[in-house]
């Protein structure tokens, strides 16, 4: 019996160990999120806010940004994000 239990352990063990492989895989695979990223407004010409690449309050009609768009953009008086605050992580005072 305890033969039996321990097969069924080592083979949950092995099971985990591929599921956490293939995690590791898929995460090395993984693009990096952009560092910055700018909400347009429905008609798509105007632009919202500048939200940082891993804010969690995002709206559905962001693009990747660099760095010095994000900061154009802010110098234009674009909203800041109140959740992330892009323009306090580039040392613009809005």
């Amino acid at each position: 019996m305890q033969e039996r239990d321990l097969s069924r352990t080592r083979r949950w063990i092995a099971d985990e160990e591929r599921c956490a492989d293939g995690r590791r895989v898929g995460e090395a695979r993984r693009r990096p999120a952009p560092e910055w990223l700018i909400e347009r407004g429905l008609d798509r010409t105007n632009i919202v806010a500048v939200h940082m690449g891993e804010c969690w309050e995002l709206g559905k009609r962001v693009k990747p940004a660099s760095r010095e768009q994000a900061i154009d953009a802010l110098r234009q008086q674009v909203p800041a994000c109140t959740k992330c605050r892009p323009d306090t992580a580039l040392g613009i005072e809005v």
